[in-house]
């Protein structure tokens, strides 16, 4: 039962969030790249896909798409040519504010009949079980927008 209580509100959570990013032109996952990216997390290719649990197949398509848009930027590691950095751009800053705060209301709408301390109390108690059975502890999950840092033009 909570399995699928947990399925059917992350995918309604994920629908409205769609509909919410869909004139920013990112989707939810792009916005998962986008924080991982944005909070310092992962400075790579392979430490994006590995903060997210993403092949990397999958992540060199989504940074191809978000590069195509001038969203985020790659460049060759100076100190390892076969590995690539990745930043937001300027636009790709704007962008991201944009989606983040997008995102944001629409988790805040979502939860809305639980009031601010039982949205709160879900996401702790969630972190609690994630992190007791060695799933994505709760320094890695983003909890609000970074400040900017220098990007890439």
């Amino acid at each position: 039962m909570l399995g699928y209580l947990l399925k059917h509100a992350h995918l309604a959570l994920e629908h409205r969030a769609q509909a919410a990013l869909a004139d920013v032109g990112v989707t939810v996952r792009d916005l998962g790249v986008l924080r991982v990216i944005a909070s310092g997390e992962a400075q790579s290719q392979q430490e994006a896909a590995a903060v997210l649990g993403v092949d990397r197949t999958s992540m060199v398509a989504l940074l191809d798409a978000l590069e195509r848009q001038g969203i985020v930027a790659r460049k060759p590691s100076e100190q390892d040519r076969r590995r690539n950095i990745i930043a937001l751009t300027d636009h790709g800053w704007e962008v991201f504010r944009q989606a983040e705060s997008r995102y944001s209301e629409t988790e805040r709408d979502f939860t809305a009949t639980l009031g601010d301390a039982g949205a709160a109390g879900l996401r702790q108690a969630l972190r609690t079980v994630l992190s007791e059975n060695g799933h994505a502890p709760p320094d890695r999950i983003p909890a609000a927008v970074p400040r900017r840092r220098a990007a890439v033009s």
